[in-house]
């Protein structure tokens, strides 16, 4: 039986001995797993079903839960720590809830396991986060033209301001407004050059906007986390 390069993005208890785990496959997408007695203290499996450890695994199974039958680590686990882990937790959601399952999607796999080693290895969280997010909009189809306006169909002028209309692009505005985008600000976007800070600020702020549709009002734990986590540090 064939084995899949692997990793876990979700689990969760099923029995006193075994878990229910959603896994993000390179070439069978995601897919959820029942790991038979992996809860047991002497489980093969024991310490292996945990996120960000790159694993070959196998599974059978006709029905939309397909039996876990063997997993075994290819590399140690990325290690994640501080606002990194946060950031990880926060690409499984991503996986979890916007990528349907029994669909390969070997190139976000890939992207997501270089995001992971550039978060261990200390590349800038939010250029990191960016580029992911990003990448993934145009391969699901979601991204935007960020240099033309989505009503007039003429290119972007730098000097003007724009507004975004999810599933549609930017829209030219009379003047500045709240959140609205600089135009010199959507042709840095355009070549995801985020080496300014400001222009960092509006590719998060459009991430937000253009995720937000497909995520479907979910708070996202790994937000909830971030912020307990912030402000129990702030509490020492």
């Amino acid at each position: 039986m064939t084995a899949h390069a692997a990793f876990v993005i979700h689990s969760r208890p099923y029995s006193e001995t075994s878990q229910l785990v959603d896994v993000f496959t390179r070439e069978q997408g995601r897919q959820s797993l029942i790991a038979k007695g992996s809860r047991r203290p002497r489980s093969a499996l024991k310490g292996l079903l945990q996120p960000f450890v790159p694993l070959d695994i196998r599974f059978s199974g006709r029905s939309e839960l397909k039996t876990l039958l063997k997993a075994e680590a290819t590399a140690p686990a990325i290690r994640l720590t501080g606002t990194a882990l946060y950031s990880g937790l926060y690409l499984n959601e991503l996986i979890f809830y916007l990528l349907e399952t029994h669909t390969p999607f070997d190139e976000i796999f890939d992207a997501y396991y270089q995001t992971l080693t550039s978060l261990a290895n200390g590349v800038g969280i939010e250029p990191c986060l960016r580029h992911f997010e990003f990448y993934l909009l145009n391969i699901l189809g979601y991204g935007v033209d960020f240099t033309l306006d989505a009503d007039s169909g003429q290119a972007i002028k730098p000097e003007a301001w724009y507004q975004y209309q999810s599933e549609s692009g930017f829209i030219q505005l009379a003047k500045p407004e709240p959140g609205a985008y600089a135009g010199e600000h959507l042709y840095a976007l355009a070549e995801l050059d985020l080496t300014r800070p400001d222009v960092l600020v509006s590719a998060k702020r459009f991430s937000r906007q253009a995720l937000a549709p497909y995520l479907g009002g979910r708070a996202l734990r790994s937000r909830a986390l971030f912020i307990k986590g912030k402000r129990g540090s702030r509490s020492e």
